[in-house]
Parts: structure tokens; C-alpha cells; sequence
């Protein structure tokens, strides 16, 4: 039985996705299952893991979309999760495989949330364009050394997740990605432990990314302020 699930959200990923599952399965020694949440049948994903010739290897399920994008994908993976402990992990990410036993062993140690961390020794983030960098690097910042959440890195949406705050928590947020930091911010609320590793990051080189700053920024700042209200007026 699977310890740990890894939820993938995907939109025509089909140029990287078999890029991200194969490290996953040559890496990866926690017991695993991906979960690929897609959007539509004709999604290039699908026909990409048709063809993996490894895929007997590999534990994959398949959910459709029951919301509408992003954030609609991987609700609808964390309706099928049954694992102790969840990932939500980026589609392009082809890189950060050799963490996530690292992330699972913090989550063994008591944490509740794991981050993974660009911005901690070890880690990196580079090629990204110039406003979402200074954005995120001032959240970063500020979330860090003035609202104390114990993360050098709160707006990634590559984390790990326990059942715990999955079913315990609840999911405001309606849209992208801030979800994340939502949970993050909820979790610091009330005191559970929340670890970090080093992450890299690197700008995507294939397909689109479905950031949207400025139609997402609102949703941010709502958990940003709770994350400042956590210290300056419940601490």
C-alpha cells in the first residue's frame, strides 16, 4: 500500500510529464502512487502516458477534473488520496525527485506541512520573470522575518500535506495555486509543525504555464495578512 501520494495537475503536458514520472520511479523509495489530474479527454498528457513504456512500474491514477482548472485538478486528486501523507507537485518539475524521500522522512519526524524551499541553502530559483521573482521573494521575505511562519519559501505550491490538514482544514480558497498558502498559514495558526527542504527551481522550457499574477495576487494577499495576523494579533 502506498505511504505517500503524489498529485500532478496537468494541462497538455504531454512534452514533460514522462520527464517527471521517470525520475520519480528510478528515485523515489517511499511506497508511492501519482495521481495526474486532468482537465479534458483530449488533454496531450493522456496520450504522452499511453505511450510510457514503463508505466507497468509505476502506481498512476488517472482523475478528472470535477472543478475547472488548477486549483479544481488537485481537489479533485485530494478527493481520491488515501495515503498518509500528500504531495502536490508541479508538472514540469523534472528535477527535484532525489527530495521527496527527504520530504516524507520530515513528515515521518512529526511535520504537518513540508515546503519545498527555493530560497534555503541548497536550493535555487532561477529564470523567472522579473515581477513574479520580486513578488515572491518579498512574501518570502517578510512572511519570514516579520510574521515568523517558519518557511523561507510560503507561496510554492510544491509541498507536502498530512492527512491531518487535508481533512481537518478547510479549504477556503476557490482559484490557482493559493490553496497552498492557505493551508500553510492555517497550519502556523495553530501550532503544527511545518519542515522545509531545499528545492530547485527553474523556468519551464516546455508548454505554458497557467500563472496568472495579477488575477491571483488578491488571493495571495488574503493569506498573507492572515499569516501577519497570526503574529501581530493572535501571537
Amino acid at each position: 500500500m502506498s505511504q505517500l501520494d503524489i498529485i500532478i495537475p496537468v494541462y497538455n503536458e504531454g512534452g514533460n510529464i514522462i520527464n517527471v514520472i521517470e525520475p520519480l520511479r528510478c528515485f523515489v523509495k517511499t511506497p508511492f502512487r501519482i495521481l495526474i489530474c486532468y482537465d479534458h479527454e483530449e488533454d496531450n498528457t493522456l496520450i504522452a502516458l499511453k505511450e510510457y513504456k514503463n508505466a507497468p512500474l509505476v502506481n498512476i491514477l488517472l482523475v478528472k477534473n470535477q472543478g475547472s482548472g488548477v486549483f479544481g485538478a488537485v481537489v479533485s486528486g485530494i478527493e481520491k488520496t488515501t495515503a498518509p501523507a500528500v504531495i502536490v507537485m508541479p508538472a514540469d518539475d523534472t528535477y527535484n525527485a532525489g527530495i521527496i524521500d527527504q520530504m516524507f522522512q520530515k513528515f515521518k519526524e512529526g511535520c504537518d506541512i513540508v515546503a519545498a524551499s527555493r530560497f534555503i541553502a541548497g536550493g535555487c530559483m532561477e529564470g523567472c520573470p522579473w515581477l513574479k521573482a520580486t513578488l515572491v521573494r518579498t512574501a518570502a521575505f517578510t512572511l519570514y522575518y516579520i510574521a515568523r511562519l517558519p518557511t523561507r519559501d510560503p507561496t510554492s505550491g510544491f509541498r507536502l500535506f498530512s492527512r491531518k490538514v487535508l481533512e481537518q482544514i478547510k479549504i477556503e480558497s476557490s482559484e490557482g495555486w493559493a490553496f497552498s498558502l492557505e493551508l500553510l498559514v492555517k497550519c502556523h495558526r495553530r501550532g503544527w509543525k511545518i519542515g522545509e527542504v531545499p528545492a530547485l527551481w527553474f523556468e519551464r522550457t516546455k508548454g505554458k504555464s497557467r500563472f496568472q499574477v495579477f488575477k491571483w495576487l488578491p488571493l495571495y494577499l488574503r493569506w498573507y495578512f492572515y499569516a501577519l495576523a497570526t503574529t501581530f494579533i493572535n501571537g
